[in-house]
C-alpha cells in the first residue's frame, strides 16, 4: 500500500515516514499542497495522510482537488492542530473520510488508516431495496426515486449500514465502530454530521426522509408512511 503525506513539519512527516515505513507501507512525502498534488498524479496512492495547516494551499482546498481531480473514493485523513467541530466539519465536508487532532497516537493513526483501506475494498454484488431506495452494492451506488444520489465514499458506507439495518434502532456507537471501524468517541460529532448530510441528499427531490432519530439512543431507517 502506498501512503503519501502531505504535511509541512518536517519532524512530524518524518515520525509519520518512518513508522508507516516500519509497517511495511510505501511512503511518499510531499510538504506543500502544489507538492503533495503533483505526487498524488505521478505516483496515485493508496491512501492520504494530510495536513490541514499548509503553506500556501491549505489542505481543504488540497482534499478538494483530490476528490475532484484524482479519485473520488480516494481514502484522505485530515491532520490538524484545530478540534473545534465547525473545523472538523470543513474538513469533512471538503471530502475527507476523517480528521484527527493533534497530538495522536500514531496506532489510533495506523487503526483509522485499515478502516479507511477496508472500506475502499470491493465487496459482493447485492441490490438493496427500503421503500423507494435503491442501492448497488457493486457500483457503491444510490438511486432514491430514480433519482441518482450523490454520496460520498463515507456517506454511502453509513447509508449501506443502515439499510442492511432498516426498521432496527441502531445506535451511535455502533454505527461509529461499524462504519468508522473504531471505537466510538462520546465528543465526536462525526455521526451526527453524517446523517445530517445523508437526510439533505435522500431528500433533495422533494421525498419524504426515511432516517429518524431515536432520541437518546441512535437512528433508524424506515419506509416512509403514506399521508392520509
Amino acid at each position: 500500500m502506498r501512503v503519501l503525506i502531505i504535511e509541512d513539519e518536517e519532524h512530524i512527516a518524518d515520525f509519520l515516514r518512518r513508522g508507516l515505513s516500519f509497517k511495511g507501507y510505501t511512503v511518499d512525502v510531499a510538504r506543500t499542497g502544489e507538492a503533495g498534488l503533483d505526487a498524488a498524479r505521478d505516483k496515485p496512492p493508496d491512501i492520504v495522510v494530510l495536513d490541514v495547516m499548509l503553506p500556501g494551499m491549505n489542505g481543504f482546498e488540497v482534499c478538494l482537488r483530490l476528490r475532484q481531480g484524482l479519485d473520488p473514493t480516494l481514502p484522505i485523513i485530515m491532520l490538524t492542530a484545530k478540534d473545534a467541530t465547525e473545523d472538523k466539519i470543513e474538513g469533512l465536508d471538503a471530502g475527507a473520510d476523517d480528521y484527527i487532532a493533534k497530538p495522536f497516537s500514531f496506532d489510533e493513526l495506523l487503526a483509522r488508516m485499515r478502516a479507511a483501506l477496508r472500506r475502499r475494498q470491493p465487496q459482493g454484488r447485492e441490490v438493496l431495496r427500503v421503500d423507494d431506495l435503491t442501492l448497488n452494492t457493486a457500483a457503491r451506488e444510490a438511486v432514491r426515486d430514480g433519482r441518482s444520489v450523490d454520496l460520498t465514499t463515507r456517506e454511502y458506507d453509513l447509508l449501506e449500514f443502515l439499510v442492511r439495518h432498516a426498521g432496527q434502532v441502531v445506535s451511535k456507537e455502533a454505527i461509529f465502530e461499524r462504519v468508522w471501524g473504531y471505537t466510538y468517541d462520546i465528543d465526536s460529532d462525526a455521526v451526527k454530521v453524517y446523517i445530517s448530510y445523508l437526510r439533505a441528499k435522500l431528500t433533495a427531490g422533494g421525498e419524504p426522509d426515511l432516517i429518524h432519530t431515536v432520541r437518546g439512543i441512535g437512528y433508524v431507517l424506515k419506509e416512509s408512511v403514506p399521508v392520509t
